[in-house]
């Protein structure tokens, strides 16, 4: 029983970690609820995985997957964990400090919590209230605060701008 306990705790372990770094400040303080159909965890590898109809939420973050991995490399290894999220698509819903909302999609989300560096790739796309981007692939850098998206040459990235929204975000910034 005290081995099923251990393990239980690691998964739990492995998901708060991992989630927190999606979240803005307020989101960060609530607890990680994940549902899902199916858990498997893989001790020796330290990896658990989620399968069919993957619900997390976290505050005002809503994920949702049909697959979503997390793994936690060794400690003496340097790296941290990684989350992978899978499915057609997989989606995520945000409210932001300032109340507006923050979509996003792709067919695969992948975190490094180590870099902070998020990718969303196939049919990717990013919008806030009617602005948005599409791309094949979104990638972006949470330190840096870069956003980066690009398309093979089949397709192109699309980004549609409404000024006025645009506006008003900037004079929310100066308040």
């Amino acid at each position: 029983m005290k081995s099923i306990n251990n393990k239980i705790l690691l998964a739990a372990l492995l998901c708060v970690t991992s989630f927190s770094a999606f979240a803005l400040k307020d989101d960060t303080k609530q607890p990680i609820k994940i549902v899902s159909t199916n858990q498997s965890l893989d001790m020796e590898n330290s990896v658990v995985t989620f399968t069919d109809n993957v619900v997390i939420t976290q505050g005002s973050i809503v994920i949702k997957a049909d697959k979503v991995i997390i793994t936690r490399p060794p400690e003496n290894s340097g790296k941290k964990e990684t989350v992978e999220a899978l499915g057609k698509p997989v989606t995520f819903h945000q409210l932001l400090d300032d109340g507006k909302p923050i979509d996003g999609r792709a067919n695969r989300v992948h975190y490094d919590l180590g870099t902070e560096f998020l990718t969303l790739a196939g049919n990717a796309e990013l919008k806030q209230l009617d602005s948005k981007i599409t791309s094949e692939k979104i990638t972006y850098d949470v330190k840096k605060q870069q956003l980066k998206a690009g398309s093979d040459a089949k397709s192109r990235v699309h980004t549609v701008l409404i000024p006025n929204q645009l506006n008003e975000n900037k004079k929310n910034l100066k308040k």
